[in-house]
């Protein structure tokens, strides 16, 4: 008697595939769709938090009662004794993984939830509930496993721990990176293969306990998100599990530190990341543990603002990455960096390498792992519908009581009075002060219109121009005294123009005088 129907193989399969694959990639609906046949409940292609129901998806209850039927079959035939192929004990393997992280996926969520409501336990209470139905699983295969099988994969305690982190990622993802176009789901599928690489089984069989050793370089305009991309892989790192204590090696919600690089100075900076001993400088009455040793294993440290380091301290955080060693300030005894390190910057770092401004090697370093944010003028041109997520998404953080009512009064005064296609030269910064005025104010005026006439460099005038903010004299102006830097005379400025010299002369010192 087979484990496993042929027919039902490609089923099977299926599911099996599906807790292995990055959850917002196309390949998971495809599962879904395959797993499901008539009985999948289409949606949007992309998927993103619907901020209405917070709903993942409507299609996992039913692969998962499905999964469940088909675990609970094959189980049975193990324990009778059936002989299954390499083959199907892989499927089975796969199966009960799947189902297992399933029917402990809501105590995940509460524990992460709680977490980050201040109730820092790391304790897990269902641990006997899940190492129970663990063996349950798993142990009428055990003696028909393959020699091949690293069984260390399968323990109770890291399977914990991988599942865990899965929950922590989905979690830090879905519900902090808001959008549902096609930029912010490349950004929740590349921060995903931050953590766990494009291949899960691999980080499951060992790929776990290296990933730390990389750096995460972010990258991407002022404004974007990029504290939020770090903390997302930073609040989701491999944490141990203790079977015999029942608990967790660190509290998660403790194991990420941003360290703004720009608001410091020098000596603060290497004061901050390395610690020092008492008596270096003028100040330092104690000792004091940096971030890097105070990180432990396990934990993340976010470098804000990464492109502002002067080159002597780029030297010191080059030998960090190098060698995972570092000093602190007065002493000569090397202490072990155990974390994993998180940059960013906004400066496009290949032309500080140019200018002589920012090591080359640092930054071969730093770019093992690249993550781009998008700018939110990207994601509205590809999904005008993210404006009102977002606004949703910033007035549940700033007056949660409130939410709805201001969502739909921030989300029409922008319609209504910046237009659908304003620039937001601050992107999602701008937007949540956008929010905060209207709030207040009951109005928001961009820095860069804020008064009757406006002075603008090249860039913001775009914006201007897509928002429809120019009068049609300040708009000649400004294309005047545009092609006049170009031209360097107003004769040739009107013959480009074809307009009379007289009325580009005027224009161009008007302009200058509004300024």
């Amino acid at each position: 008697m087979a484990l496993f129907p042929p027919a039902d193989r490609p089923l099977i399969t299926a599911i099996g595939q599906l807790g292995f694959v990055n959850p917002f990639l196309p390949e998971r609906i495809e599962l879904e769709r395959l797993i499901l046949g008539d009985q999948f409940v289409a949606g949007e292609t992309v998927w993103s938090m619907n901020q209405l129901s917070g709903s993942e998806t409507e299609n996992l209850e039913q692969i998962s009662l499905l999964a469940a039927r088909v675990v609970s079959a094959a189980q049975l035939k193990l324990a009778k004794g059936v002989a299954a192929s390499k083959r199907d004990l892989q499927l089975y393997v796969d199966l009960a993984l799947y189902h297992l992280f399933d029917q402990f996926r809501s105590d995940f969520h509460q524990m992460i939830a709680a977490a980050h409501t201040g109730k820092k336990e790391r304790t897990v209470t269902f641990w006997k509930k899940f190492s129970k139905r663990h063996d349950e699983l798993f142990a009428p295969c055990g003696e028909q496993l393959p020699m091949e099988f690293d069984m260390v994969q399968l323990e109770a305690s890291h399977l914990l721990a991988c599942f865990f982190q899965v929950r922590r990622a989905f979690f830090h993802v879905f519900y902090f990176i808001v959008g549902g176009s096609a930029s912010a789901a490349r950004l929740r599928a590349a921060i995903w293969e931050s953590i766990f690489s494009h291949d899960l089984r691999r980080y499951q069989r060992t790929l776990f306990r290296h990933m730390d050793d990389v750096t995460t370089l972010i990258t991407g305009p002022s404004g974007t998100g990029k504290e939020l991309v770090a903390r997302a892989i930073g609040l989701s790192c491999y944490i141990p599990f203790d079977a015999l204590k029942g608990r967790f090696a660190k509290s998660f919600v403790d194991s990420f530190q941003a360290v703004n690089l720009s608001a410091l100075s020098p000596t603060l900076i290497e004061s901050e990341l390395f610690g020092h001993r008492r008596g270096t400088f003028t100040g330092a009455v104690a000792d004091r543990v940096g971030w890097f040793a105070a990180c432990g294993p396990h934990g993340a440290v976010f470098l804000d603002e990464i492109g502002e380091l002067d080159g002597e301290i780029q030297v010191k955080l080059l030998r960090v990455l190098q060698s995972r060693c570092f000093q602190r300030l007065g002493d000569t005894d090397d202490l072990a960096f155990e974390g994993k390190i998180l940059a960013a910057t906004n400066r496009d770092l290949m032309v500080e390498i140019e200018s002589g401004r920012f090591r080359e090697d640092f930054y071969y370093r730093l770019c093992a792992d690249r993550v781009e944010t998008p700018t939110l003028r990207d994601q509205l041109n590809e999904c005008p519908e993210d404006l009102e997520r977002l606004v949703l998404f910033i007035a549940r953080r700033v007056a949660p009581e409130e939410a709805a009512s201001l969502a739909g009064e921030v989300s029409g005064w922008v319609t209504k009075h910046l237009g659908r296609n304003y620039a937001w030269p601050g992107n999602v910064r701008e937007l949540e002060q956008c929010f905060r005025n209207i709030m207040i104010h009951g109005e928001y005026r961009p820095a860069m219109v804020a008064g009757s006439r406006v002075s603008l460099n090249g860039t913001d005038l775009l914006g201007a121009l897509q928002a429809g903010q120019l009068t049609a004299e300040e708009l000649l102006q400004h294309y005047c005294r545009h092609v006049y830097k170009q031209c360097g005379s107003f004769e040739q400025t009107a013959q480009r123009l074809k307009l009379d010299r007289r009325t580009v002369k005027r224009k161009i010192v008007e302009g200058n005088a509004d300024s």
